[in-house]
């Protein structure tokens, strides 16, 4: 507990750090205020008592969005429009010649790949909004249809998307952590206590308090499970080959340093998890009243939950291209005067740093898909649905991996201010080092 208050005093000491997180908490609660502010014309009261929120896959949604989507509020769609929108744009970097100049153009060409999202997110809010009214608020909660009125809302809908994709970036460029994910990390953590209460409601009643125990043990493991999943590095030795600098009587020794580069286990981080449950979305959405959609609305169901993995496995193979360039980081090195111990610089290099980044991506990949897929299988033990999504899955990933991606930017703040950090003596595990740290910002 001492060590606690003491680490809390010395995060309030640092001025930049100080105003960064106040910046991230006002933020975040502008945009929980928002996610309570119901649609002009909806009934909520009529809307709470209806059983169109009966799906899972819409609760699924609901527990994304913070709960507004089942309130009908301003902020109903969330940040997923936009989480799809940069799928689309990641997809055309990949096989468009014209947005692959863009991606190799810099700053300059970064401004216009997030000008090109937000439009395809005003195009995608577009199509989501009345299909969203239409689909998931019955007609008796809807005071009004006119014409004027569905316009009304879809513009309501679409500027509440394009809000939270501002906050998000806001918090992203003047707070602590990464906004959009931490927005999503706050609706998932916002739904926990409701679901856990909800949970133990159902075990006292049915007399399960044991099976409860059991429950929390497991979640437990699976969380100390996740954090090894996210945290996993493997290290490659990296050697600076001595030089002589100066001239005359200024010469001096350089290089000589070891240092390496980290690789982690699951180098796309979250990423994966989101992509995959933001398209997992489209076919409830685009065949509501089909067979094909009934089989994607059912989160217990083999088929969703099969092509949930797939995809994800997919996504960390392609999101793990994109961030990793083998060929590039052997440049660096090269030009650095670096090697690795073994391997020839050049192509070599390049082709070890590729070999072993797909022996981590395997393993990495298999493992994120089968915590992803968790929750199905906690329904089917008897778990509470609402509860499940915590035992696993999307919402435990995300939560681990933006949690401890936060914590490491406190501990970066409070160690270049002489600190110790958050754990005394250390920092976290799983965290390069200084040396690491240069290595991998150079690549």
């Amino acid at each position: 507990m001492k060590n606690l208050i003491k680490t809390l005093k010395e995060i309030w000491a640092v001025e930049e750090l100080r105003k960064r997180i106040i910046y991230t908490l006002a933020l975040v609660l502008v945009y929980r205020i928002g996610s309570f502010i119901v649609l002009p014309g909806i009934d909520a009261e009529r809307l709470a008592s209806s059983s169109a929120g009966d799906n899972s896959i819409l609760n699924l949604i609901n527990m994304f969005a913070g709960g507004a989507f089942s309130r009908a509020s301003i902020m109903a769609l969330g940040i997923m429009p936009y989480i799809s929108a940069s799928i689309v744009m990641q997809l055309l970097g990949m096989a468009v010649p014209t947005f692959q100049r863009l991606q190799r153009e810099g700053e300059s060409g970064r401004k216009k790949i997030n000008q090109y999202t937000r439009l395809l997110t005003i195009a995608i809010c577009l199509f989501q909004a009345p299909s969203y009214m239409g689909a998931y608020v019955p007609a008796e909660a809807r005071l009004n249809d006119s014409f004027f009125w569905w316009f009304e809302v879809t513009a309501i809908l679409t500027a509440g998307t394009m809000f939270v994709t501002w906050l998000g970036e806001r918090i992203t460029d003047r707070g602590i952590g990464n906004g959009i994910s931490l927005i999503i990390t706050i609706g998932i953590i916002a739904g926990l206590p409701g679901a856990f209460f909800q949970e133990l409601g159902a075990k006292i009643y049915d007399g399960g308090l044991v099976i409860l125990l059991v429950e929390m043990v497991i979640l437990l493991f699976v969380i100390l499970l996740t954090i090894l999943l996210v945290q996993g590095t493997r290290r490659i030795p990296v050697h600076t080959a001595k030089r002589v600098i100066g001239r005359g009587s200024r010469q001096a020794l350089a290089g000589g340093q070891r240092s390496y580069i980290p690789l982690k286990i699951n180098q796309a981080g979250v990423m994966p998890i989101i992509f995959a449950q933001a398209l997992m979305f489209l076919p409830s959405l685009i065949f509501q009243n089909s067979s094909f959609g009934a089989t994607f609305s059912n989160i217990q169901g083999f088929w969703y939950n099969a092509v949930f993995f797939l995809m994800i496995v997919i996504f960390t193979y392609f999101y793990t291209a994109i961030m990793m360039n083998p060929n590039q980081m052997a440049d660096e090195l090269k030009r650095n005067g670096s090697f690795i111990p073994g391997v020839k610089p050049g192509k070599k290099t390049a082709d070890f740093i590729e070999g072993l980044i797909s022996r981590l991506v395997f393993p990495g990949s298999i493992f994120l898909g089968i915590i992803a897929i968790l929750p199905a299988f906690a329904m089917n033990f008897g778990v509470q649905q609402g509860f499940s999504y915590f035992f696993g899955g999307t919402s435990l990933l995300i939560m681990v991996g933006v949690v401890l991606d936060t914590l490491q930017q406190i501990e970066s703040h409070l160690l270049n201010r002489h600190y110790d950090g958050l754990i005394k003596g250390g920092r976290i595990k799983g965290r390069s080092s200084s040396s690491a740290v240069t290595m991998s910002q150079a690549l």
